[in-house]
């Protein structure tokens, strides 16, 4: 007789497999639950991203620096604004690879524009091409003050580097001002219209698509919820074959207590 419990011979014991069985497949349900709540999260979290870009962009153009001062946060409010702008382009244009129009990957031609009126630069999406080749044979960016619109877009995180010279992987104001000096705007423009007018070779965006990485909270909430009663239905199998082996044991040791008559 031992006085320690076998776990193992009590969770392979056919009650304990039934049980673990069922809470298993509770288990599983409670995955699939949370993986489609994690979907709902994401098709939710896109489709009010969408209407919120939709809503900002028919508000009306308004003039950049009553929405967003150089060198301050742009707020969630503002992602997809029509704002205008005035300002001179400046020469040290770069590209941007990777970037898909239409299902077909090209380059956006990224170019700093010194607004009218202060010192801070912003950051000036002016359209795609097919490719590099395609960009070098642009004719240059208009000189001179132009008058722009454009869709406010937040900060892309910094890329990894490694590209050509006068190529970016990444649409990172944290990381232009050391090449384009500063101050600079955290946000930058997708080019809507411009005067004088640019190279018609460069096609224009359009109004960007909402970020990918929008969730609705309430439905990832659901989904973590799902996954943690996932979780415990199986801690509480282990919990059960712990406290039926230590039970038997209680019970063995009990059984073999002599027992004692009062005279």
């Amino acid at each position: 007789m031992t006085d320690r419990p076998d776990y193992v011979r009590t969770a392979r014991s056919p009650r304990m497999l039934g049980l673990l069985v069922l809470l298993l497949l509770a288990a599983a349900v409670c995955g699939r639950l949370g993986v489609w709540q994690l979907d709902r999260a994401t098709e939710r979290g896109a489709a009010g991203a969408r209407a919120q870009e939709e809503a900002a962009a028919s508000h009306g153009a308004v003039p950049l620096d009553e929405v967003l001062p150089p060198q301050t946060t742009m707020s969630g409010d503002l992602l997809g604004r029509v704002v205008q702008v005035s300002g001179t382009y400046g020469t040290d244009e770069l590209l941007v690879p990777g970037r898909v129009l239409d299902g077909v990957v090209g380059v956006l031609v990224l170019t700093p524009l010194q607004v009218t009126g202060t010192d801070a630069v912003l950051a000036v999406v002016r359209g795609w091409v097919p490719d590099v080749a395609a960009a070098q044979t642009l004719d240059p960016a208009p000189t001179g003050t132009v008058d722009l619109t454009g869709y406010l877009r937040a900060a892309e995180a910094g890329g990894e580097g490694g590209l050509p010279e006068g190529q970016v992987d990444a649409i990172s104001p944290a990381e232009l001002v050391n090449r384009w000096g500063g101050p600079i705007y955290s946000a930058y423009v997708v080019l809507e219209t411009v005067e004088p007018a640019q190279d018609p070779d460069l096609l224009p965006l359009g109004q960007p698509e909402p970020g990918g990485d929008a969730l609705n909270l309430q439905n990832l909430a659901y989904a973590l919820q799902w996954w943690i009663f996932g979780g415990f239905a199986v801690a509480l199998w282990v919990r059960i074959v712990r406290d039926e082996a230590r039970a038997e044991v209680e019970e063995m040791a009990a059984a073999e207590q002599p027992v004692t008559t009062d005279r």
